[in-house]
């Protein structure tokens, strides 16, 4: 696990391209996660991801160790992601929403692991519906499992902000999943 020790000393050695080929063995899957949970395609959140590294290169330096590195990689990518969605290109794109594949963790049958797979794909679709500002904190602590200061770090908001959106994120995607449900249920009768 590479830290700021770590990196201060392979700085001291002019070595950032062991520094970044670590960060990317270690958070590139994560923050490409991340990027996903902005952009809502694999292909641009990779893309996105890729162009964090070359940022993060160019400026190795500047990190401060203030923070952790992985606090500093999720700004980034975050301003990233942000800077693509505000592209003319990602605007013109006319994108499907992809479904997030899941693992499960015992072996099942392949008609459970379908339904699981249906439920799951449904239950990202309704995340992903929901504003910008509550899907970030939702995704960052129940997908990446970051803790409520550090989300409050990468995002650079309030502990309580981060509370709040939990909160009412949870609340707005519980509604949403119920009033589903009604509507299905109608549709059956």
């Amino acid at each position: 696990m590479l830290n700021n020790d770590k990196i201060n000393h392979l700085m001291q050695e002019n070595r950032k391209d062991i520094i970044i080929e670590m960060l990317m063995d270690e958070y590139g899957e994560k923050l490409t996660r991340v990027a996903f949970s902005y952009v809502r395609d694999w292909g641009l959140a990779e893309d996105a991801v890729q162009e964090v590294f070359v940022k993060c290169y160019h400026h190795l330096d500047r990190f401060r160790m203030e923070a952790s590195i992985q606090t500093w990689l999720y700004t980034i990518t975050r301003n990233q992601c942000k800077d693509v969605l505000r592209s003319s290109t990602f605007k013109r794109m006319l994108t499907n929403l992809p479904i997030i594949k899941s693992t499960l963790k015992d072996k099942t049958t392949p008609e459970l692991t379908l339904l699981q797979n249906e439920k799951d794909q449904y239950v990202a679709e309704v995340v992903f519906q929901l504003p910008l500002k509550y899907r970030e904190v939702l995704l960052l602590f129940y997908y990446e499992e970051e803790s409520i200061a550090d989300i409050a770090e990468i995002l650079k908001i309030n502990i309580n902000t981060v509370k709040t959106r939990l909160h009412r994120g949870k609340k707005i995607l519980k509604q949403q999943l119920e009033e589903d449900l009604h509507w299905m249920s109608l549709e059956d009768n």
